[in-house]
């Protein structure tokens, strides 16, 4: 439940000439975490383009947002996301796919801060690709990951047909896209696309012991290293090796006597505490 200090943003496109939907939803609470909520449940959270549009922005400002340090985004209702809304399809579709400012799924990569997807029912094709884009997945018991772009006759833009073979491998990863046929979380889970499988009751609380987890850590170190990982899953073993190595000499060059004090402060305070379970 959010907390009443939260701080909420709400974007909405009006469609139909009568008072703008709350469609994309952002609320920034005092902890650090900001809850991102794709608001069309009558539709099954499905994707207009103004939808996109703001998504896309939402994670910009957030990543801008200093008082932000971790993201969750999740779908009202009984679905995460089922993807575009094919009625406004060439809206989508003939618009400049291309245009960084419009693609939440470019937005979200390049966003420093962790983003943790809390997904219940159906991430549907461009659902499923906004999925891909988060840094970690819980989901709900019985939710479902499905690419229907070939049943469809879609071509894929958001990384699915690239990002998702990387995952859980290029036999399954060809299963899931070429028979459209549903990938559970469950089985997500065990080929290590999904970090956590809980009932639906508990979607957002783990999610947010997740976040939370996250919250306690070093905010210069964890956004680092999260740009670490990510960049170095671009590149061959070797290249991210060195990656590594030529980031934690800069990392260490650049700190100062006070800097490296305050650090053994840090450990020394940390390690005398009960470190937290996920």
């Amino acid at each position: 439940m959010l907390i009443s200090r939260s701080v909420q943003d709400r974007f909405g496109s009006n469609m139909d000439g009568k008072s703008p939907e709350k469609l994309i939803l952002v609320n920034r609470e005092p902890n650090g975490v900001a809850l991102v909520t794709i608001n069309r449940p009558g539709s099954l959270n499905s994707l207009t383009r103004p939808m996109m549009v703001d998504l896309a922005q939402a994670f910009k400002r957030l990543d801008r947002d200093e008082l932000v340090r971790v993201i969750i985004l999740t779908g009202s209702g009984r679905s995460f996301c089922s993807g575009v809304d094919l009625t406004a399809a060439e809206d989508v579709f003939k618009g400049d796919v291309k245009d960084p400012e419009s693609d939440p799924v470019v937005q979200m990569e390049l966003c420093r801060k962790p983003i943790i997807g809390a997904i219940r029912g159906f991430a549907v094709t461009a659902g499923f690709e906004i999925a891909l884009a988060c840094d970690i997945l819980v989901a709900a018991k019985g939710s479902k990951f499905m690419d229907t772009h070939a049943r469809f006759g879609i071509f894929p833009f958001f990384g699915l047909s690239q990002k998702l073979s990387r995952v859980i491998g290029a036999n399954k990863a060809r299963e899931v896209s070429l028979s459209a046929t549903p990938l559970t979380a469950e089985v997500a889970e065990k080929l290590g696309f999904v970090n956590h499988v809980v009932e639906e009751g508990e979607l957002l609380k783990k999610s947010r012991e997740i976040a939370d987890a996250i919250v306690k850590n070093n905010q210069d170190l964890v956004l680092r290293y999260k740009a670490v990982i990510n960049d170095g899953l671009k590149l061959d073993l070797g290249h991210a090796l060195s990656l590594e190595k030529e980031r934690a000499h800069n990392y260490y060059n650049g700190m100062t006597k006070e800097q490296f004090k305050k650090m053994q402060e840090f450990i020394a305070g940390r390690s005398s505490k009960k470190q937290s379970k996920l």
